[in-house]
């Protein structure tokens, strides 16, 4: 094979994968709000209990969202 071929689909899987880790964040943080905001309306009197747990799912889920497109880029770049 070509080796400009084989860089072009590391660019592409790269450029998906980042992108994908993207949009799976960002699902997985709604279905993060969606269900605190459930809990609330459950159990208002546990609104900072919630809120912080919260909080501290949405920042991991961030994290690792973040480490996929940085991965995914690495992909591209290398």
């Amino acid at each position: 094979m070509d080796l400009t071929l084989l860089a072009d689909i590391a660019n592409a899987g790269g450029a998906i994968g980042a992108g994908l880790g993207a949009i799976g964040a960002g699902v997985g943080i709604g279905q993060i709000g969606k269900g605190a905001l459930e809990a609330i309306a459950r159990q208002p009197e546990a609104i900072n209990d919630i809120r912080s747990n919260m909080i501290l799912t949405a920042a991991l889920v961030e994290g690792a969202a973040l480490f996929a497109i940085i991965i995914g880029f690495l992909a591209m770049v290398l």
